[in-house]
């Protein structure tokens, strides 16, 4: 399938009703599948990725078989919680999830007890989980420059563990705002954690079922940014649903557009993004250590507005749906725009301005961000988006929301 782009200006305001945080969202399933008692969650993320773990967690039964397709954070989320289950459940994914690292969480897992074997490469998915087997380990290390998801995975199960556990970060941490989330639902939730900036301390406890209203998606709010980036001075976009007391670290995109001339202003349960100044960047350098999941919106926002830049802490970005360093190294040269790539410390240097000389076809090489950040161009003239169903990840709504405000979605196949 194929999707052509276009845009036309809409006269006056828009409203965007962000769905729930698909962070937000899964990692409170896990907490309400370990607490007390069940609870009710509303505004639950209708990201794929979402009803995937609620199908999964429903379906853990002793030999089931649990397929996570595509869903990362889905994988490493499961891994630690069937990890604490009786029988045995194999845990598969997509043929990209083959590809993605689990080491460093099954071994972090298996000093703590868990029964956990490789079916085919080593350290990486499938796997076989059998019954957990607590032992006297209470204080585990682990690498913090992998993948947040491994840690928030550990903290997540840490107060059903029967000493609780310490977990203490090994170089630099990756995606702080990440563990520092998971950190705050589980103290909403009643867990006793404590966090010294290199070690979390968590005492055992059950959860304590309470409701719980998930807040909109700020990753998603990315990509508004970028199209009120490139639309005139005056544009301005409602987003419902999200909070300026939020506690995702993506929010860091409302101080990144006021460097691209846009003012955020916070109101209730919304925000209003604004247009106020032309940009008069002739660079822009960032590092995106803490905030990984921005760095496409950043980048094609760059890229159309012709300004150059050193992005770096990308390293995490070679490991998700697609390496996406080189995915925007191939798509952006489509457009006269080049991306050195500085190597596996996860630095790139992004150089041109955007020119649409064709129509071009953005192939999105399985990765929802990919399709979602590369849509913004057709701001600039006709595009098309290869496999834009992939946006179903994260944010099913995405092109239902785009024609809201003066996209045109046409499939062409």
């Amino acid at each position: 399938m194929k999707y052509r782009l276009s845009y036309q200006s809409p006269e006056e305001q828009k409203v965007i009703s962000l769905n729930g945080s698909k962070s937000i969202s899964n990692r409170t399933l896990i907490i309400r599948a370990l607490a007390d008692s069940y609870f009710e969650i509303d505004n639950l993320s209708n990201a794929k990725d979402t009803h995937t773990l609620i199908e999964l967690l429903d379906a853990v039964t002793d030999s089931a078989t649990l397929d996570t397709g595509a869903a990362g954070t889905t994988f490493r989320f499961l891994t630690a919680y069937l990890a604490l289950q009786t029988g045995e459940q194999i845990l598969t994914g997509s043929e990209r999830m083959k590809q993605r690292p689990i080491g460093e969480l099954v071994d972090a897992l298996r000093q703590l007890g868990a029964t956990i074997e490789y079916l085919e490469e080593e350290g990486y998915p499938p796997l076989r989980i059998g019954a957990f087997a607590p032992n006297n380990t209470t204080e585990i290390s682990l690498a913090a420059s992998i993948s947040s998801q491994f840690i928030s995975a550990l903290m997540l199960i840490a107060p059903v563990l029967p000493k609780g556990l310490t977990i203490h970060l090994k170089g630099e941490i990756v995606s702080l705002p990440y563990l520092l989330m998971t950190k705050n639902l589980m103290s909403h939730f009643g867990a006793n954690i404590d966090f010294d900036g290199r070690s979390f301390y968590i005492q055992a406890g059950l959860y304590q079922a309470k409701p719980f209203s998930i807040e909109g998606d700020w990753s998603a709010a990315s990509y508004f940014y970028s199209i009120v980036a490139f639309e005139k001075v005056g544009y301005q976009i409602s987003l419902q649903g999200l909070r300026k007391d939020s506690v995702q670290g993506d929010q860091v995109i409302a101080e990144i557009g006021e460097h691209f001339g846009i003012e955020t202003s916070y109101h209730t349960d919304s925000i209003t993004i604004r247009k106020t100044r032309e940009a008069k960047l002739n660079s822009f350098d960032y590092n995106f250590i803490l905030c990984p999941d921005l760095a496409q919106s950043v980048s094609i926002m760059m890229a159309g507005l012709g300004v150059r830049g050193e992005l770096s802490g990308l390293q995490t970005l070679r490991i998700k749906e697609t390496d996406r360093i080189a995915a925007l190294q191939q798509e952006l040269k489509k457009v006269k725009v080049s991306i050195d790539d500085l190597g596996q410390e996860g630095n790139m240097i992004q150089r041109g301005s955007l020119v649409l000389d064709t129509i071009p076809m953005f192939e999105t090489y399985e990765d929802h961000r990919m399709a979602m950040t590369l849509a913004c161009f057709a701001i600039f003239g006709i595009i098309e988006i290869v496999e834009p169903e992939v946006v179903e990840k994260s944010y099913p709504d995405f092109w239902k929301d785009l024609t809201q405000i003066g996209f045109g979605v046409d499939s062409i196949d």
